[in-house]
């Protein structure tokens, strides 16, 4: 099979017309010749950090997306499904991907649970991680987010660090806002990227301490335009990630997004596909091409260096997307799940209290982190409740692996005039999040997604709706087209109820996560993830 056209030679900076001969899934000729084909052809693109369960899809689902926007590989962190099932879900996703051409890269994910401070429904100890570290479908240690762990010497986290080196495989850092002496420690444990970056300086000082940073740009935590300054100078340790995308941002773009962005800033185009296409493949030392003799064939057609239309995508040589076709097909899997608790009752989330003040989760639009923010309390029969007004909304963490009683805090800038939102994508552990504008709409969210073992839903006076996510309880067994269609119009239906939010349920995700400053809450309390520990709500 012949491949004609501009060949974009990324590893020796040129562009030229020419043929590339592929036979046996692999590039043996690469002639230049005058031809009238004036489309280009590079390597594929790859996506340096990405969980694949945050696109609510399956792998064999989420490749037949990815592969139409010229992604040909990603390096994923299955941690979301190993903090609900453990090693069980992690070779569910190994599996279910080895069934697809696209080339998934999964690691060992270092965190599970997180942190000690929240229930999750499997633990992965420092001697699961050496058994995964040998198996050869686990190319590295994932994103090691136990940054306090690392910079105090804590033995477990230590341990699982020291198997990744024994078996030489990289370890992903996730370190938000981590400078100075702490990040030298952080680094000096072999801790190789970060893709947590949320300011330009802080990306340079890493960047110069000798870290690889990836630049995110995903459905909530959107860092490019901070970043995208750092490319010029250190493009060869730089890469593109998406971290966390949700369905219908996946059927709009993917890497190639990031790309068009990058151009349009007038950074040069080698630099570019250096860090979409080349650096991840050889950092992690992947089993991608990279449009070289000898190379696996994983290349895609672009229309132009400009907005990188995809025109068709190669993997081992095969066709896999033509010009609006997938051509990856649906795989048969059976649904598994951890979801044990039962049905709620309003009572249950009342929250007693006389305070004239509280601590408030302030949620920043795009922003993992959030502020700690001191409000006036309000009480009525002597329940903290939620003010729609002042946009002061209580919010609920439930456990979903067990019967406890449900976490409660309150949290500023969801927005929300009416009714209430929930979900069971509540990164790290996975248990139900919900605010709401009262306590019965709360109830009624919780109940719907214990009901459905997992979901997002929308609830108002009149309706609700839900999304079913029954693998995991954070992923659908439906296709792209299908849940990004559902997804839209909850994310719509929780805009009608008065967010303000880009993504309500991408942001609404990310208030469990306590490993990310400032103040989060787990189904065991209110946590200030600058101090790591728990704090008090009411303030006296």
């Amino acid at each position: 099979m012949q491949l004609k056209g501009k060949i974009v030679d990324i590893l020796n900076r040129r562009i030229f017309k020419g043929e590339i001969t592929i036979q046996n899934g692999k590039i043996i000729a690469i002639e230049a010749m005058d031809c009238e084909e004036n489309h280009y052809i590079l390597p594929g693109f790859v996506d340096a950090h990405i969980h694949i369960e945050s696109s609510m899809l399956v792998p064999s689902e989420f490749a037949k997306i990815a592969v139409t926007h010229g992604t040909v590989a990603t390096v994923s962190d299955p941690h979301e499904i190993a903090n609900v099932l453990g090693v069980k879900g992690i070779e569910f996703m190994i599996e279910n991907g080895k069934q697809t051409p696209f080339k998934f890269n999964f690691g060992a994910p270092s965190c599970v649970p997180a942190t000690r401070f929240e229930y999750s429904g499997a633990v992965i100890d420092a001697d699961a991680i050496k058994s995964l570290l040998a198996n050869p479908d686990i190319k590295y240690l994932a994103e090691m987010m136990n940054y306090p762990g690392v910079i105090y010497n804590d033995a477990s986290v230590l341990e699982k660090l020291k198997w990744a080196k024994h078996y030489n495989k990289p370890i992903d850092g996730h370190a938000p806002g981590l400078r100075g002496h702490d990040l030298t420690k952080y680094i000096s444990e072999g801790i190789t990227t970060d893709h947590e970056c949320f300011s330009y300086n802080e990306g340079l000082e890493k960047l110069q301490k000798g870290m690889n940073v990836i630049i995110r740009e995903g459905s909530a935590a959107k860092n490019f335009e901070a970043l995208i300054g750092l490319l010029d100078e250190h493009y060869q340790n730089i890469m593109f990630c998406s971290d966390d995308k949700h369905p219908d941002d996946l059927l709009l773009g993917h890497i190639n997004q990031l790309c068009a962005r990058a151009v349009a800033k007038e950074n040069d185009v080698f630099k570019v596909l250096q860090a979409a296409c080349i650096n991840p493949v050889k950092h992690y030392n992947l089993d991608v091409g990279l449009l070289q003799i000898d190379d696996a064939a994983d290349c895609i057609i672009v229309e132009d260096l400009n907005d990188f239309k995809t025109l068709q995508t190669y993997i081992d040589g095969k066709l896999v997307y033509d010009k609006g076709i997938s051509k990856i097909k649906t795989v048969a899997f059976k649904n598994l799940n951890n979801f044990n608790t039962n049905a709620k009752v309003v009572s249950e989330f009342r929250f007693e209290s006389n305070t004239d003040k509280i601590k408030v989760i302030e949620c920043l639009d795009g922003e993992l982190v959030t502020n700690q923010i001191i409000a006036d309390a309000t009480i009525h029969d002597g329940n903290l409740v939620s003010n729609i007004e002042t946009d002061i909304l209580k919010m609920v963490v439930v456990n979903r692996y067990k019967n406890e009683k449900p976490a409660i805090a309150f949290i500023k800038n969801i927005g929300l005039k009416e009714g209430a939102i929930a979900s069971s994508v509540g990164h790290d552990s996975h248990n139900i999040i919900a605010v709401g504008v009262n306590d019965q709409a709360i109830c009624n969210a919780v109940n719907l997604l214990i009901e459905n073992e997992g979901g997002i839903c929308a609830i108002s006076n009149a309706e609700h709706k839900v999304v079913a996510l029954p693998v995991a309880g954070i992923m659908s067994d439906k296709n792209a087209e299908t849940i990004g269609k559902q997804y839209a119009d909850l994310d719509k239906m929780a805009k009608q109820l008065g967010s303000k939010l880009n993504a309500p349920y991408m942001s609404l995700s990310f208030m469990a996560l306590l490993v990310i400053p400032a103040l989060k809450l787990s189904d065991k309390g209110l946590f200030n993830g600058t101090t790591f520990q728990f704090t008090p709500l009411d303030v006296y």
